[in-house]
């Protein structure tokens, strides 16, 4: 390992992302500066910023894990990623939430919601929301980043966790969203190059396109031996219709993050961030092209990294099993043993980048959320400042993600996908709580206060019913379920509706909540949307 060939390619990144936070202090003068980048952010910046945001080491390091485990069949995700995160989020959602943002004068997704509904509470419990469930996610995004440098640098993983997170924490408390645009647009170039020399490298490590994935197709037995029963049919296959596996990774991995990425906090923003919808049609090739690079690269890697681990003497066995049953752990381990030093150097960079533009969004997205959403605009607390209070409160985000990426490897057991999981519930929980009301709220004028309220607390408590006593995955490491039931899940061990992810009820429940409560009460007063359609 070259030790200082790695040095020096990081210090060079850290200080090239130290300029672009300190360009965007200086060119932060006002709460919107510090919040929506001044409305005039160029279309590719906000695409690259948006993609980079969009995908981080939970993408590459837990997905790409995921796919490891269960194949080829993760690519549905990078479809949907593609059609619904992308296109549909761009042209459809994009433009209604750019207007409207622009009409009620908003800063943040949830003072959007509660300008377009005339309601306090509806911001109010969705800051709270937010800061409470967003840490889940970042935390994800640490450890990640942290595992990787830890492996990589042979160093411990608190010591490369405090190091990761406070260099991120500089520059976003810093810049405000300025800083965030202008360092994800970097970091997002830096990761494009770096998926585009990690596929290369793999399918050059494997023999080619064809012969990797013929290898990949031929080594099926050893899947069908260790998940048979679960309804694994190799890696090239999807895993049978209605069994276990094919539960996982539709509902929790396809659909959640899938169709949650519409109603993400820290992406919607983004849409408010330009001044017309020209930019926002820009902007759809390149955030198309550049998930794809991402997803794609990632999610193929992934399952191919089977073929390297099981025909390496060193290991002889798939990459679930060469990496000790750790899941977060195969792509690591595949770039530091397949790959030679530089690259390990470069690809070392890129998911410091990945990391780093999805953390330093959720790190201002959980402080704007706190602090304005919450404190200033819900709770009326008067403050002298503020972008102080959104800074104060981005610190105590920071501190809860950081514990949660401390103690959630230690908590879970040994091989969960954790990040995939994290990255999972807050998806979920985002569509179940905001999309029914988000959507109908730019699509529909009949959509009522009372209904969004009604269909948010609907899918807020139906998701953490969900996650806290039926989800195994989730249920069974948190120990409520068991602690008041005396069993792991509600749905019982042998009921595959402990596989069934909490966005297949909670969404459907949201939505019909939030359409019954709309057609029972008094439509919104034709001057309010007269000023939210103008």
């Amino acid at each position: 390992m070259n030790f200082l060939l790695i040095t020096i390619v990081t210090l060079i990144f850290l200080i090239i992302t130290a300029f672009f936070g300190y360009l965007g202090y200086r060119h932060t003068k006002d709460t919107t500066d510090f919040l929506l980048a001044g409305r005039k952010t160029h279309p590719v910046v906000m695409a690259v910023s948006y993609g980079s945001t969009f995908i981080s080491t939970s993408a590459i390091i837990g997905f790409g894990g995921a796919a490891a485990v269960f194949g080829m069949g993760v690519l549905w995700l990078t479809v949907l990623n593609i059609g619904v995160g992308i296109f549909i989020a761009f042209v459809v959602f994009g433009k209604r939430t750019r207007r409207m943002g622009h009409n009620l004068d908003a800063h943040t997704f949830p003072e959007l919601i509660g300008k377009r509904f005339d309601s306090s509470l509806l911001q109010t419990a969705s800051g709270l929301m937010i800061f409470i469930a967003m840490p889940l996610y970042a935390g994800s995004v640490i450890i990640g980043g942290a595992q990787f440098i830890a492996q990589t640098l042979s160093v411990s993983y608190e010591a490369a966790l405090f190091f990761f997170v406070a260099v991120v924490a500089v520059y976003v408390i810093m810049g405000g969203l300025k800083g965030v645009l202008y360092t994800d647009a970097f970091q997002g170039s830096i990761m494009f190059v770096g998926m585009i020399l990690l596929i290369v490298m793999t399918y050059w490590k494997l023999g080619g396109v064809v012969d990797a994935h013929r290898a990949l197709s031929n080594i099926a037995p050893e899947a069908v031996k260790i998940w048979g029963p679960m309804g694994h049919q190799g890696w090239t296959s999807m895993p049978l219709t209605g069994s276990v596996f094919w539960w996982q990774l539709v509902s929790t991995i396809v659909l959640g993050v899938g169709i949650g990425v519409l109603a993400q906090p820290q992406l919607a923003v983004r849409f408010m961030t330009v001044k017309s919808d020209r930019e926002l049609n820009r902007g759809v090739l390149v955030g198309g092209v550049f998930i794809l690079m991402m997803t794609g690269v990632a999610f193929v890697v992934g399952s191919l990294s089977n073929v390297y681990f099981l025909n390496n003497p060193s290991f002889g066995k798939i990459a679930i099993l060469a990496a000790e049953k750790k899941v977060d752990n195969i792509i690591p381990l595949f770039i530091n043993t397949a790959m030679p030093p530089w690259f390990t150097a470069v690809f070392m960079v890129t998911l410091l980048a990945a990391a780093m533009s999805t953390l330093s969004s959720q790190f201002h997205t959980m402080g704007s959320a706190f602090g304005r959403d919450f404190l200033e605009q819900g709770m009326k607390v008067k403050t002298k400042s503020t972008i102080r209070t959104i800074k104060l409160s981005m610190g105590a985000g920071i501190i809860i993600s950081t514990l949660l990426a401390f103690y959630l490897p230690r908590f879970f057991e040994q091989g969960s996908a954790i990040i995939a999981i994290g990255t999972a519930i807050f998806f979920g929980l985002c569509a179940a709580t905001f999309l029914p009301l988000y959507f109908g709220g730019l699509f529909f004028k009949r959509i009522t206060k009372a209904g969004a309220i009604s269909g948010f607390f609907t899918g807020l408590t139906a998701a953490a019913f969900w996650i806290l006593f039926v989800h195994a995955k989730e249920s069974a490491p948190l120990g409520l379920c068991k602690l008041i039931f005396g069993v792991p899940s509600l749905a019982g061990a042998a009921s595959k509706l402990q596989f069934v992810d909490p966005i297949v009820v909670a969404l459907p429940l949201s939505m019909l909540v939030t359409i019954i409560v709309s057609l029972m009460t008094k439509p919104p007063t034709e001057e309010h949307l007269a000023k939210c359609f103008k």
